[in-house]
């Protein structure tokens, strides 16, 4: 049941004692945003990381030179 829907079925002296009691999930949409865009930021900060190793930059480097030699 909908935030709107559960106002018009309480009456007025109910209503905030079923907010407290169902939880107001305003913003619950953009708290999960976040939450997702974090994780994102985190996980291109770990790639960037790793893809400065010498090791790392070492493998993409043979990968592409023998991606490019013709034999």
């Amino acid at each position: 049941m909908t935030h709107s829907a559960r106002t018009k079925v309480l009456p007025r002296l109910t209503r905030r004692r079923a907010a407290r009691l169902l939880g107001d999930d305003t913003g619950a949409a953009t708290a999960e945003y976040a939450i997702a865009t974090m994780a994102a930021v985190a996980f291109a900060g770990m790639l960037v990381v790793i893809m400065r190793s010498d090791e790392v930059r070492g493998i993409l480097s043979d990968l592409v030179r023998r991606a490019l030699t013709v034999e």
